[in-house]
């Protein structure tokens, strides 16, 4: 891999796939409004004096945002896989709002499948389903 170095008086410029600099901050307060979302969901479900409805509608809020601002700035696919857990993820939060004797263990399994998934390797994230399955970095180098 190389590595591009540049100097101080060397400006750093965009390529065509970088978004603006504000749209990328909007990306980082919609991440950070979505992550405080999903801890106060986690705390109603452990027993806070929260209502479940409005913690809820904060995550799918955020997180419908964050989906359509990684879309348009083409970080994310919807017919990868990371697009179709995204899209899955939405509808198992929106579950869990209408079915509050079950949003317990949906919201366990899909903080679960949400750690996997957002660390799993590149090439499995952009994985589409229908196209041979990913080959491992051993399999690669061949």
């Amino acid at each position: 891999m190389v590595v591009e170095r540049r100097s101080a008086t060397q400006p750093v410029t965009a390529d065509a796939t970088t978004p603006a600099a504000w749209r990328r901050w909007l990306s980082i307060v919609l991440r950070a409004a979505h992550l405080a979302g999903v801890i106060v969901l986690g705390a109603v479900l452990l027993g806070a004096p929260l209502p479940l409805l409005p913690a809820g509608a904060a995550v799918l809020c955020s997180g419908v945002a964050l989906l359509a601002l990684e879309i348009a700035d083409a970080r994310l696919r919807c017919n990868e896989l990371a697009g179709l857990v995204a899209l899955a993820k939405l509808a198992v939060v929106a579950w869990m709002a209408l079915d509050p004797a079950h949003a317990a263990s949906l919201f366990w399994g899909v903080l679960i499948v949400s750690a996997v998934s957002s660390h799993a390797p590149r090439h499995w994230r952009h994985w589409r389903p229908g196209r041979a399955p990913p080959a491992g970095r051993a399999d690669q180098a061949k």
